[in-house]
């Protein structure tokens, strides 16, 4: 099968945590998000969540593990670009779903995403990638930072919630016998660190490593409804491993699809979306 991307980009996923990658998604996929995200907000699952707290204000909401639940999203998820490009970031046999996710800011709203990595939020451990795809062309100013190389630190940082005041999950210390700290005061600290950011147009996505910090680092107010979707993916041999109590809702719906601590990511759950024959 022909490769959809370059080398290039390839060595900034590996190199750097996070990659542009151009013009993989035409309207009909970006339609297709736009679709879905609207029927989930008028009928939506039980992790739907609405971040701003005054209900009078232009709210950030969120929602996940909804791929199966409408059919515009199982359709993405399955039929896309999306698993054959994380394929060749990971280099991997195989791509199994890990969790879909989507994000809609109103215009005005004042709510933002904290500085944080994917990893840890979640009971899954092994080599994996995100495909962050906003569904209006972005500056990068408007968009998501990432902290380059941040990949490669070998650290793990305790969940901080989306929430307004980004509450954190817990003390830094060890917890299931892995180190946890908390995320670092990255906005007041800037220039400790190399940011990439991008502007995208309609059809560009980022691909990052789950292990690499992203956030928020300028606090623009849109002037415009923003879309975002996102889905997590593993490559052969990841894993469920259960970290803090911070997981346990999650890990609840997992426990009660039949999955244990040590399991592998696929089945019902995790669906096989790209495998080499």
């Amino acid at each position: 099968m022909k490769s959809l991307l370059a080398p290039e980009e390839i060595k900034h996923f590996k190199r750097d945590g996070a990659a542009l990658i151009k013009g993989k998604f035409d309207k009909q996929w970006l339609d297709k998000l736009r679709r879905g995200i609207d029927e989930d907000i008028k009928n939506p699952s039980p992790r739907f969540e609405r971040h701003t707290k005054d209900i009078n204000a232009p709210g950030y909401f969120e929602d996940f593990w909804t791929w199966d639940l409408y059919k515009d999203f199982k359709d993405f998820v399955f039929n896309s670009p999306t698993a054959k490009i994380a394929s060749e970031l990971l280099e991997a046999k195989k791509i199994n779903l890990v969790m879909d996710n989507w994000f809609f800011r109103e215009a005005g709203s004042k709510s933002g995403a904290p500085f944080h990595h994917d990893i840890s939020y979640f009971d899954f451990e092994g080599s994996m990638c995100v495909l962050w795809l906003p569904l209006e062309p972005v500056s990068k100013e408007e968009g998501i930072a990432w902290i380059k190389g941040s990949h490669l630190w070998d650290k793990l940082f305790i969940r901080t919630r989306f929430n307004e005041g980004h509450l954190v999950d817990g003390e830094a210390g060890i917890v299931n016998g892995k180190t946890y700290d908390i995320t670092p005061d990255i906005l007041n600290n800037k220039d400790d660190y190399e940011f990439l950011q991008w502007d995208l147009e309609l059809g560009d996505c980022i691909f990052f490593d789950m292990r690499t910090l992203h956030g928020s680092l300028n606090q623009v107010t849109p002037k415009k409804d923003i879309h975002r979707y996102t889905l997590r993916m593993a490559k052969e041999g990841s894993i469920i491993e259960y970290r803090g109590d911070w997981a346990q809702e999650e890990r609840a719906m997992m426990e009660a699809n039949g999955y244990q601590n040590g399991d592998d990511l696929d089945g019902k759950m995790f669906p096989t979306l790209h495998e080499e024959i």
